[in-house]
């Protein structure tokens, strides 16, 4: 079965790049420019995981990551951050305090970012 991967990043050559690179290795995809738009999008189509970018205007990812926490639905889903915010505690934060799965620093290669979601796939 394959599996769907969100991404969710308020740069649209971001979200196109990363669609590319993990349709190319047969993912599906799905694309939220916004941390709302994801949300919402989730309601309706839940992914197996989620990329996502931590700074964004309005909803940042931090604060989407929480609301996830906090439902039932999707509180499991494993997330990748995928951020420009490359400091060592920015990391320690997405690692440790907030439990994201992994912590992508942008620019990243192609190769590093699909070994990493299929790590996190267990694939």
């Amino acid at each position: 079965m394959t599996k769907m991967i969100m991404i969710v990043d308020d740069e649209p050559n971001t979200v196109e790049l990363v669609k590319l690179v993990l349709e190319t290795e047969g993912y599906e995809t799905s694309a939220a420019y916004s941390g709302s738009e994801a949300l919402e999008k989730i309601k309706t189509n839940k992914p197996d995981m989620i990329l996502l970018d931590i700074m964004m205007p309005l909803m940042d990812g931090w604060a989407v990551r929480t609301k996830l926490s906090e439902e039932k639905e999707t509180k499991d889903i494993p997330i990748i951050m995928l951020t420009a915010k490359a400091q060592p505690i920015d990391r320690m934060i997405g690692q440790h305090v907030v439990e994201v799965a992994d912590y992508i620093t942008k620019p990243f290669g192609r190769r590093e970012l699909v070994d990493r979601v299929k790590a996190v796939l267990g694939e």
